[in-house]
């Protein structure tokens, strides 16, 4: 399990949405507050008319008026809905595109798990989904409503409007109190939330070992502790939450109050001085239901303020990950030597658990067939871990054209098929040109004829799908898939490990033959303990 770690201060490229989808669901929802100062107008001139000294019935018009309120309104409503949920999704797809290249590659040497780097390129770029949507929106309109409103407000009734706007300055203060607090209670329970997904993750993938050790009680009991502490820090996020609503509420309330106690008292005509304007009852009627508009914005943006909270602890949470994964790479590239001859020198790999491979020392030529081999567990499959940076290398160097470069340095030129190749869900074809570089169409059936795959095309075609598993693939299929996604990748230095394990003499030999071939002009490393194979090998590292 890997523990989550806060910063301070809000990194402002990881919440910063498309401008134009966002600014425009604003611009919507203001949109929606001038729909409710066209109904308030309408109603108030019909009251006028009807209760008016002339007893004439009001016009039809007005009836149109406020038909077309309700529409403007549910229009701008469905339209602000629409652009933030589509400028949440652009900006969901951007950043994990983003997460994907950049955490994915190096998770191993800032020792992350994938089911930690997964946890934060999918669920903390989830939780930007309301901040997006619905916050940064509610923001624009919040700060814009209230003006329009008071603005046409003060049309009528410019104490009105004096009355409304001084409401809100305590509830800003107020509000910036609550948001205070919130911040920090926020960013512990999405600690909090991140350390009970990212056990739960990596239990559930050690559960055959749990249960061979018969821990489940122990684990049960982890679990449990942690969802405690997620309850705990939610019972006080939303302690805050309200709060925030219920200062909302009162300034909202009080305006309402005030501005009602106000255009009574100059109707009635018992206000304790000189009415400071004219008011009749349309007008105090109009001021008198504009007033809930005018805290219309607010109530939205408190109603936000959660998604904006979880949006900046969940941008806080992923910064330091993204950050280091990026100067990673950004130090890989610098370092980046072409490829050429090939060596290790003293190079040390030490493993958590105190297991220690090497010193170890090889040369390879820029091309050929050259074989890696020792007992089982002597470390010939961590020496190819180590080339591409997924072995812990403790002491030592690699050397590329004469350049030393560091772990993983050198995978853009790398093409690799362990003993357990990665399937992805889709097509036979799908998984075989996985790696293959983008342009026209890949010859690829010659070589998967010449691999021993033909069989297997021949009597269920290219179109088979698969799972992740491989379910009715056998172990022997699965290798050889891996093996010619490696050589369709075109990269210059191919690391192979048991790549003709599981298969029988005859199609080991085909496989054989392909990579002598591929050898003419790659440098291919295998760790194998097939003695045909080392046979036709350039030379032979062996490790004791």
């Amino acid at each position: 399990m890997q523990r989550v770690e806060t910063v301070t201060g809000q990194p402002p490229s990881l919440l910063t949405p498309s401008p134009r989808g966002a600014r425009a669901a604003g611009l919507w929802l203001t949109a929606d507050a001038l729909g409710g100062a066209l109904f308030a107008g309408a109603l108030a001139l019909w009251l006028g008319a009807a209760l008016g000294a002339s007893g004439t019935a009001p016009p039809l018009w007005l009836a149109g008026a406020l038909a077309a309120s309700g529409l403007v309104r549910a229009l701008a409503r469905a339209m602000a809905a629409d652009l933030g949920q589509d400028a949440a999704n652009r900006h969901k797809q951007a950043l994990r595109h983003r997460l994907f290249a950049a955490l994915l590659p190096t998770a191993f040497r800032r020792g992350r798990g994938t089911g930690a780097e997964l946890r934060t390129a999918i669920d903390d770029v989830e939780a930007m989904q309301g901040h997006v949507a619905r916050f940064v929106p509610a923001r624009l309109a919040a700060a814009l409503s209230p003006l329009v409103c008071a603005a046409l407000a003060a049309a009528a009734s410019w104490v009105a409007a004096g009355i409304m706007l001084a409401t809100l300055v305590p509830f800003a203060f107020g509000m910036a109190l609550a948001g205070t607090a919130a911040r920090h209670e926020a960013d512990r329970q999405f600690a909090a939330l991140s350390r009970l997904t990212g056990l739960f993750v990596d239990r559930a993938r050690m559960l055959p070992t749990i249960l061979a050790f018969a821990a489940e009680d122990r684990i049960t009991r982890q679990i449990a502790t942690v969802s405690r502490d997620v309850a705990a820090r939610t019972i006080a996020v939303l302690r805050i939450a309200f709060v925030s609503s219920a200062v909302t509420e009162f300034f909202a309330a009080l305006s309402v109050a005030l501005v009602a106690l106000y255009c009574g008292l100059v109707l009635l005509n018992l206000l304790p001085i000189a009415p400071p304007e004219r008011l009749d009852l349309a007008r105090a009627f109009f001021v008198l239901a504009l007033a809930p508009e005018f805290y219309l914005g607010m109530r939205r943006l408190a109603a936000a303020y959660h998604d904006k909270q979880q949006g900046e602890a969940a941008a806080r949470a992923i910064a330091p990950h993204l950050d280091a994964a990026e100067a990673l790479l950004a130090r890989q590239t610098a370092a980046f030597a072409p490829p050429g001859p090939l060596c290790v020198e003293g190079l040390v790999v030490r493993y958590d658990d105190g297991s220690t491979i090497g010193p170890l020392r090889a040369q390879w030529p820029q091309t050929g067939l050259h074989a890696i081999t020792g007992a089982t567990g002597a470390g010939k499959s961590s020496l190819l871990l180590a080339l591409v940076g997924m072995a812990p290398v403790t002491a030592g160097r690699i050397v590329s054209a004469g350049h030393t470069v560091a772990p993983g340095a050198l995978n853009a030129a790398v093409g690799w098929s362990g003993q357990r190749p990665v399937l992805v869900p889709g097509t036979l074809e799908d998984n075989i040109l996985l790696g293959a570089p983008p342009g026209p169409s890949v010859p690829w059936r010659d070589l998967a004829d010449r691999i021993g795959l033909g069989p297997l095309l021949a009597d269920r075609g290219a179109g088979l799908v698969i799972d992740p598993l491989g379910a009715g693939l056998s172990g022997g299929e699965r290798r050889r898939i891996g093996l010619v996604r490696a050589l369709l990748s075109g990269r210059p230095i191919l690391l192979l490990d048991e790549p003709t394990a599981d298969l029988d003499a005859a199609t080991a030999a085909q496989v054989a033959d392909a990579l002598a071939d591929a050898a003419r002009t790659r440098l291919v490393l295998v760790a194998t303990h097939d003695p045909a194979l080392i046979h036709r090998a350039a030379s032979t590292m062996c490790i004791a």
